[in-house]
């Protein structure tokens, strides 16, 4: 895998303030970073895009949109309005994928729960159509079901992309969330032409489901494999390292950044 498709997600190094991560690749050549939302609010939106710009880097994605499902529907309209401001941030970043993580059930009702994910993302195509970014909806483990996504496959979220038959909808593949799944290269086979991120890591030990994301090649996944899957389906775009660890939270950015691109370089 080529450096010029490296994209590092800013929550690789979480402890680190955008303009941080953004001189930290640029010192070491990594052409791409994906911020994340609560990074940017700690500083105008505007500046934020300044400051990844003149650093000489492009945006991947932003992440995140997304958590539609909710107990009554002036709480799910106040969602749909804080996926618009998301839209507009990606588009002011310059990129044209908000990745979607999707949200859970306010109650037991799991399948309603994914019908109110699809109201609210078709209920967003006109305006991300507008804004021209397009809406990657990121399957997560199961394991997240409970706290973070009712949308946990590949063949779910192909599911709704099919039903909206929009262009601006598609998926976003994390290996770390797919790598179990017995149907996942059926699935990859089936997101030909809405595959809009690819997103590695890998699966070790777990302790914490959320911080528990390894290096790649310090898991089981086969990073490889699903990679040249994604390719055979047709994305040739970034690909991000989005490693959730407090390992890595706690070293120097500039020194995980040079660890991530010898690990990209040999497994990805």
């Amino acid at each position: 895998m080529e450096l010029s498709r490296l994209s590092y997600n800013q929550i690789t190094s979480d402890h680190h303030s955008l303009e941080e991560v953004a001189q930290a690749c640029a010192v070491e050549g990594v052409p791409y970073m994906a911020p994340w939302r609560h990074k940017l609010n700690q500083e105008n939106v505007v500046e934020s895009a300044r400051i990844i710009r003149e650093a000489g880097l492009k945006v991947s994605s932003l992440c995140r949109g997304g958590m539609f499902p909710a107990a009554t529907e002036t709480e799910r309209l106040a969602r749909l309005d804080d996926n618009r401001r998301a839209i507009d941030e990606a588009a002011e970043l310059g990129t044209d994928v908000l990745v979607l993580v999707c949200g859970p059930s306010p109650d037991r009702d799991i399948e309603g729960a994914r019908a109110m994910v699809e109201k609210g993302i078709e209920a967003l195509i006109p305006y991300a159509e507008e804004r021209h970014v397009k809406l990657g909806i990121e399957p997560l483990h199961p394991v997240f079901a409970g706290d973070r996504s009712v949308i946990s496959t590949l063949g779910q979220a192909n599911d709704i992309a099919e039903r909206l038959a929009s262009p601006q909808v598609g998926v976003v593949i994390d290996v770390y969330h797919v790598w179990w799944d017995p149907r996942l290269y059926q699935e990859i086979e089936r997101s030909k032409g809405r595959i809009l991120g690819f997103h590695v890591n890998d699966w070790i030990k777990v302790t914490d489901p959320l911080t528990s994301r390894g290096m790649m090649g310090d898991g089981v996944i086969e990073i490889n494999r699903i990679r040249q899957a994604v390719e055979k389906a047709g994305y040739n775009g970034p690909v991000e390292v989005e490693i959730l660890n407090h390992a890595f939270w706690n070293l120097p950015c500039e020194e995980t950044i040079k660890q991530t691109k010898a690990r990209f370089l040999e497994y990805v």
